[in-house]
């Protein structure tokens, strides 16, 4: 039987214009963030299947591609549970192999430690458009900064980096998740029911406001507790939203609410809409909820109206370098959703600007040696003076040999004869 030419569902080849497009990308968010001051890292794909399964990851944590072990640690026949299995997993995201790292390594780090890492993450997931099981996250975090500083400069750098890729009228939608709790307090909700109750939060753009109050009232959440909540939010669109709705909400949480979130988010979107670049909105969304569990305070998300869908995200884990230390450190972060930008990027018939300039010198069959050597060193002369230059030999339908060339950028093309 013929081995399968296909790549593993999920995951796709890359072909050579759509790897222009990707490095011209990764090159614009490298050279953006390096400007902000942050410092690439890197950290190996897999994971101990522990660090990656510690109840902080949501939903992700089921979306593990896992990794048996090897040799003679792998004893099938004595296994009884998953862990006499699995040892290793593959990264879900960057976020907790960066706290590993600073953990491993912080007397070696500055503080706060602005760190840029990119690289793929894998998850077993249900591929669709934009979505696959192996794909590149860009990141940016902020470990060792209490205050909103972190926020604010993580925002701007975020921003500037896809206001640079070509992006106009996107959003960031803000929240707080000492908000969200405060909320669910206030209107009657037990502790722990908070997750369950912010899931079908989450769904308030898909469901709207009557099918969040369905869906809560089927978990069997009192009445009151559901019309108390859902008042909130229609208290802030009375209120006119935006920083009159987060004061709105301070207001009416009174007691609930810790004193510093109003004034923290009123100087994170002050700051940024003061100091950006790009263009875009900064919007507070008391639905806002990001799925993962380690996050503490503040969290943001890009809405891009072009996707319809969220085009990456983050927010400030304050408790998680705790898990490996002991010791809490603050920390922020924000994630691109690289292949979504590259997505849109393609869609639009994006070409990479200030390209070299492609030459492509065609060499007919049966050149002598000394003829060759000529070839060769005129074609590494126009590369000295910055060109691209591209060797082959002629083929035999070389019409159509030229026309691919054409297509492939190549508009230069120059025939070498054996006469």
């Amino acid at each position: 039987m013929a081995l399968s030419k296909k790549p593993v569902n999920g995951m796709k080849d890359i072909l050579p214009e759509e790897m222009q497009v990707r490095d011209y990308v990764q090159s614009v968010i490298k050279d953006t963030y390096r400007s902000f001051g942050f410092t690439p890292i890197e950290t190996p794909c897999m994971e101990n299947i522990a660090n990656l399964s510690n109840k902080q990851g949501g939903e992700n944590e089921k979306l593990i591609f896992k990794v048996m072990k090897r040799g003679e640690k792998l004893k099938v026949e004595e296994a009884k549970v998953e862990a006499d299995l699995v040892d290793f997993g593959m990264r879900y995201d960057l976020t907790v192999p960066l706290v590993r790292f600073y953990s491993n390594n912080a007397n070696d780090l500055p503080s706060p430690f602005k760190a840029l890492q990119m690289g793929n993450v894998w998850r077993a997931d249900r591929p669709q458009r934009g979505r696959y099981r192996q794909f590149m996250q860009c990141d940016i975090d902020i470990i060792g900064e209490p205050s909103n500083l972190a926020e604010i400069e993580l925002i701007l750098a975020t921003t500037t980096t896809i206001g640079k890729l070509g992006f106009k009228n996107f959003e960031i939608r803000i929240n707080e998740r000492r908000l969200l709790k405060a909320m669910a307090a206030y209107s009657g909700f037990a502790e722990d029911q908070y997750d369950t109750v912010f899931i079908i939060l989450d769904k308030m753009d898909k469901i709207g406001m009557d099918g969040v109050a369905g869906e809560l009232l089927k978990e069997g959440y009192p009445q009151e507790a559901v019309d108390k909540y859902l008042g909130l939010f229609q208290g802030v669109e009375e209120a006119g939203g935006g920083l009159e709705g987060i004061k709105y909400l301070a207001k009416t949480l009174e007691g609930f609410l810790e004193a510093d979130v109003e004034q923290n988010l009123l100087e994170i979107i002050d700051s940024v809409e003061n100091a950006k670049t790009a263009d875009f909105k900064l919007v507070f969304d008391p639905t806002l909820v990001r799925g993962m569990g380690y996050y503490t305070g503040t969290i943001f998300e890009i809405a891009m109206p072009e996707l319809g869908a969220a085009c990456g995200g983050g927010g400030r884990y304050d408790k998680m370098v705790g898990k490996f230390t002991g010791q809490d450190v603050p920390a922020c972060g924000f994630s691109i959703g690289f292949e979504r930008i590259v997505l849109l990027l393609l869609e639009s018939g994006f070409t990479v600007p200030n390209q070299r300039e492609k030459v492509a010198f065609l060499i007919e069959k049966g050149f002598s040696a000394a003829k060759l050597a000529e070839v060769i060193a005129k074609a590494q002369q126009e590369r000295q003076a910055g060109k691209q230059v591209l060797v082959v030999r002629m083929n035999k339908n070389k019409k159509f040999q030229k026309e691919k060339l054409t297509t492939e950028g190549y508009g230069d093309i120059v025939e070498f004869f054996n006469n």
